[in-house]
């Protein structure tokens, strides 16, 4: 980094690979350049006080100086209760600022000047290069990510669901790494409908890695949350933390750097909202009796607390189908009330982005938001707190920039979601798992608000959600756990959310 900076100045920022949040202090010029990754793996946080320029990793350690002030910031506690986490440059205290992925803070002589010096528009809006017809190149790609992630001197291990994502970064390390024993960790819930361990182990069999299965039941993940909810200096909406601490907890016994498999769902089209925004203009063709009367049917479905079930996809997708496409979006990922100055600062964010495929600025949208905000977020304080670095090869320059211009027809293809990436991937895992559906990590919270979490989630919290959700008349857990996070986060912090 220090070459560079000597060569390039503050354009050094530029050339680092992978995740990374950096400093360089220029003596000469009295001059701080703070820059971090282009997908915003690693979080990296600053203020101005009295002309003071302070930066961390940690909000905590802004927090450590008496004169920092502790006012909750109003416009990124409004955003958090809408999306369930707080979106760069916001933090949630007045004052303290993140800066966004892709960028670079550079303070000279008074002046400070946040600019990127790389942008997924720009690379969204170049030509198309892989194809159906032509997987080589985006295969060798991935192929070459891993291989660079697996750079390390000291032991690395895989985080594996069985799901097509971490299977193809188990199966491109293996043939990196031959003849080596790979680490791979997998979660196993009790609660029923939750589990994918068996399909993570059976995945394991092929490489003979060593296995390891970490339980996550009640008791564990009430102890997870004791400790996440204790050491976040912002809340965070999404209950997979949880998980994600446990895996990392027991992964540090054995390896010290992880693989993850983040960013694949908004690069290649994973998540069942795309199928979603697919077919909400064709149901909103319907006629408008027909379309009155499935709704009628589809609410009296008796509520289920399980995981993914029919009757809640269907009563998300009723909830959403006929609302603008961001709209519909926030409400798909269980936002709560939003303001239209919300849903228009968000819309800007897709400024200079192609306008000519829609789905694919759903997509987007997800990679510029819900992915650095909210699940690497989750990734990197779940990991950090127990002393483990987590790494995301999907996340690679040359893959994002090989994959933002596909269109979005090569990912998601009838009801199948990342068509081009479960072709790439053929012969390199196997077909049981790129045919198997996506279920994704989550945790019972449903259930949890009900019992064990009820005595805290009475105390905490004040809507008529939780007396709908308790009586069953509607699922509400995906908008009660932000608040309930919001509300733990106030009460540990000391700061008035009213």
């Amino acid at each position: 980094i220090v070459p560079f900076y000597e060569r390039c100045g503050g354009d050094a920022s530029a050339r680092p690979e992978g995740m990374s949040g950096l400093a360089v202090w220029d003596d000469a010029r009295s001059r701080l350049v703070l820059a971090r990754d282009r997908g915003g793996e690693k979080p990296l946080f600053w203020a101005n006080v009295r002309g003071e320029v302070r930066f961390a990793s940690e909000i905590q350690a802004l927090l450590a100086f008496p004169d920092q002030p502790r006012r909750v910031n109003r416009k990124a506690l409004s955003l958090y209760r809408a999306l369930g986490y707080v979106p760069a440059p916001y933090t949630m205290f007045e004052g303290i600022h993140k800066l966004p992925p892709a960028s670079a803070l550079i303070a000279e002589g008074g002046r400070t000047e946040i600019r990127p010096y790389w942008s997924p528009a720009a690379a969204a809006d170049r030509p198309p290069r892989v194809s159906f017809e032509n997987l080589e190149e985006l295969r060798e790609t991935l192929l070459r990510a891993v291989r660079r992630e697996l750079m390390s001197d000291v032991p690395l291990g895989i985080f594996t669901s069985g799901g097509l994502d971490s299977s193809i970064l188990v199966a491109a390390a293996a043939r990196a790494m031959p003849g080596d024993k790979i680490h791979t960790f997998a979660v196993r819930f009790t609660e029923p409908g939750y589990d994918e361990s068996e399909y993570a182990e059976a995945v394991t069999h092929d490489i003979a890695s060593v296995h390891h299965v970490v339980t996550a039941d009640d008791e564990s993940l009430g102890r997870a949350l004791e400790v996440v909810s204790g050491a976040l200096a912002e809340p965070l909406g999404d209950p997979a933390v949880l998980p994600t601490w446990l895996l990392a907890e027991a992964a540090r016994e054995h390896v010290k750097v992880i693989l993850w498999g983040e960013g694949a769902d908004e690069l290649f089209g994973g998540y069942p909202t795309y199928l979603g925004h697919k077919f909400a203009d064709r149901w909103q063709r319907l006629p408008r009796g027909l379309r009155s009367f499935a709704r009628w049917v589809v609410d009296r479905w008796p509520t289920s607390t399980g995981k993914m079930t029919l009757e809640f996809m269907l009563k998300q997708f009723l909830g959403g189908a006929e609302l603008p496409w961001l709209d519909r979006q926030l409400t798909w990922l269980g936002a709560n009330a939003i303001e239209r100055e919300v849903i228009a600062e968000l819309d800007a964010k897709l400024e200079g982005f192609p306008h000519d495929d829609p789905l694919n600025r759903v997509m987007w949208f997800d990679f510029l938001t819900y992915l650095p905000d909210d699940l690497l977020v989750k990734v990197d304080r779940a990991t950090m707190l127990a002393s483990v670095e987590a790494r995301a090869p999907f996340l690679d320059r040359e893959v994002m920039e090989l994959v933002l211009p596909l269109p979005s027809r090569l990912k998601v293809q009838g009801f199948t979601t990342k068509a081009i990436l479960k072709e790439a991937a053929r012969g390199l895992v196997p077909d049981r798992v790129i045919d198997r559906q996506k279920r994704g990590l989550s945790v019972p919270v449903a259930r949890w608000l009900n019992t064990g979490l009820a005595s805290l989630a009475d105390r905490l919290l004040d809507t008529p959600l939780l007396a709908e959700h308790r009586a069953r008349r509607r699922n509400h857990a995906r908008r009660l756990w932000p608040q309930l996070m919001l509300a733990l986060w106030a009460e540990r912090w000391d700061v008035s959310i009213d």
